[in-house]
């Protein structure tokens, strides 16, 4: 088992920058760990996810936030984060970060295991 708790988040004017921040404790140390977003009314199923980062390191982003966030983690704190600069509106939505254990690529959409979510808005 991984147990995930997220913090960070809220609202904050187009152009801010939030950090949201995922801490992991269990059994198993993830191999993948990631981060998913969800626009109010979207469904769960099909999303993939915008960040992951492998347990050595290896990152991955999807275009529409590629300089813009960063994902990274502290293996001392057993803490993934997520750093956003230059958020629009179009980023509001219930972030969630997710790990798994399962030695397969990290650009997946099922992930078993997931945090509860925080919420993050930005206005114009």
């Amino acid at each position: 088992q991984v147990h995930l708790v997220q913090s960070g988040g809220g609202s904050v004017q187009a152009g801010g920058s939030l950090r949201l921040s995922c801490e992991h404790s269990g059994t198993y140390t993830p191999y993948c760990m990631a981060w998913f977003r969800l626009p109010s009314g979207k469904e769960r199923e099909g999303v993939a996810p915008i960040a992951t980062i492998q347990r050595d390191g290896t990152t991955s982003y999807a275009g529409f936030v590629k300089g813009r966030f960063t994902i990274s983690k502290d293996n001392a704190k057993n803490t993934l984060y997520l750093q956003m600069n230059g958020l629009v509106p179009e980023d509001t939505a219930m972030y969630y970060c997710a790990a798994d254990v399962t030695i397969l690529g990290c650009e997946r959409e099922e992930y078993k295991f997931r945090g509860q979510g925080t919420q993050v808005t930005v206005s114009s």
